[in-house]
């Protein structure tokens, strides 16, 4: 079965934005007085919806979510948004699948308007018909990729394919029955990925790219 749509998410499997949600958490946990001994611990905040990661990992009342969030962005709409990568291989993934005449979409737990900024900057929203993002307050990943696959219109739901490092994108195309691609050189592990349940793990972009391919013979 070949597939007429892929969406991609965008930390860990676009961009590897590490080092700004790292610095921006940080930022927000200092003026909160929190401790943070261990800033490689949170890498744990790159993937999933912001608010689920203050309340999970730091156990924070609403009140101290929203003022948590509301930190991480100030630092982040200013700084962080630019201490971000695109990996290696992914422009060039990107040109080939569109060349191949698959409709691209981009489907993030990220707010969409950090999300066209950082793409805009790399040069890479030219790829991508639709750029579907969360909304400030927070929106889960079925939510968003419900909402890419609205506004690109009527698609067979076995024609589309979710691509993206963590649980959250297998999960979210499992919600929404589309199948799913894992891959490896993001944040997320393959264990976290096979216990999801994703449909396929690669290694690289380019591995991205045969895997389609390999479907589309």
């Amino acid at each position: 079965m070949s597939y007429d749509v892929i969406l991609f998410d965008l930390d860990g499997t676009l961009t590897d934005s590490a080092d700004g949600i790292v610095n921006s958490v940080v930022y927000a946990l200092e003026h909160m007085g929190v401790p943070c001994a261990d800033r490689q611990a949170e890498r744990r905040f790159v993937g999933p919806p912001l608010q689920d990661s203050f309340r999970d990992f730091y156990g924070f009342s609403e009140e101290k979510v929203s003022l948590a969030v509301r930190l991480f962005r100030e630092y982040f709409s200013q700084k962080g948004i630019y201490e971000n990568a695109v990996y290696e291989g992914v422009p060039e993934m990107l040109a080939a699948l569109q060349q191949k005449g698959i409709v691209l979409a981009v489907a993030t737990s990220k707010p969409e308007a950090f999300a066209e900024r950082i793409l805009a900057r790399f040069d890479l929203e030219k790829y991508f018909t639709v750029i579907a993002g969360a909304s400030m307050d927070g929106t889960d990943k079925p939510t968003v990729i419900r909402q890419a696959l609205s506004r690109l219109g009527e698609i067979p739901s076995f024609r589309v394919l979710m691509v993206g490092d963590r649980k959250h994108d297998v999960l979210g195309a499992r919600a929404v029955g589309i199948s799913s691609m894992g891959v490896l050189y993001g944040y997320g592990s393959e264990e976290e990925l096979k216990k999801a349940g994703a449909d396929r793990i690669v290694s690289s972009p380019a591995e991205i790219v045969a895997a389609c391919m390999q479907k589309m013979r």
